[in-house]
């Protein structure tokens, strides 16, 4: 098992990991960690994409071990992208809100959740999805040869849940980094499927 990889994806998943250490004290001598507007901390450092950015391209697999490129999939149809983890309790929570706009929209958006928990933990986050009834296609982000997540580097995802909408040019509409309020969703979905 690569532990570097399960420590930057414990990292990133940190949101449920934080309970455990305030009450010790520990947590407020980390200084990597920039508490964010909601209480997601953030890896210190990394700045998420913004509305009007272009989407960065990336080729991983999925759950089946089937490839997914991003370049191939950009204009068919908008795109949501949700970082998340087994770990992180906020994950959890928002997950149920992404199968419902996945059901929704079916037919005019592509939902994919990118697992940040890596290939060793790939048989918890089967199971996980298969438990909750999830049918939106799930990806397992991959180090590069730098210890570099391929997607959630590039996208300046430094914690989960963080969700990017992207439209059929390729362009980020929406960034939430956090739980995001299904409204608000909702509203930047419609938003994307009228360009």
């Amino acid at each position: 098992m690569n532990t570097r990889f399960l420590f930057r994806s414990m990292a990133l998943a940190l949101p449920v990991v934080v309970p455990l250490f305030v009450s010790s004290g520990a947590f407020a001598q980390e200084k990597s960690m920039t508490p964010l507007s909601g209480g997601v901390p953030m890896i210190e450092g990394i700045k998420p994409l913004e509305a009007g950015a272009a989407a960065p391209d990336f080729a991983i697999r999925d759950t089946d071990g089937k490839a997914f490129n991003f370049a191939e999939e950009k204009g068919k149809a908008p795109s949501i992208l949700v970082f998340w983890s087994i770990f992180c309790e906020p994950c959890r929570v928002e997950m149920p809100i992404v199968q419902r706009v996945h059901e929704k929209y079916r037919d005019e958006l592509t939902v994919l959740a990118v697992a940040l928990d890596g290939e060793p933990l790939k048989n918890s986050i089967v199971g996980f999805v298969k438990q909750e009834g999830y049918t939106f296609r799930v990806l397992i982000d991959e180090l590069d040869g730098k210890e570099m997540f391929k997607v959630a580097d590039p996208y300046g995802v430094g914690g989960t849940p963080t969700l990017y909408l992207v439209d059929r040019a390729g362009k980020v509409a929406y960034t939430k980094i956090g739980l995001f309020k299904e409204e608000d969703l909702e509203k930047a979905i419609q938003s994307a499927l009228k360009k």
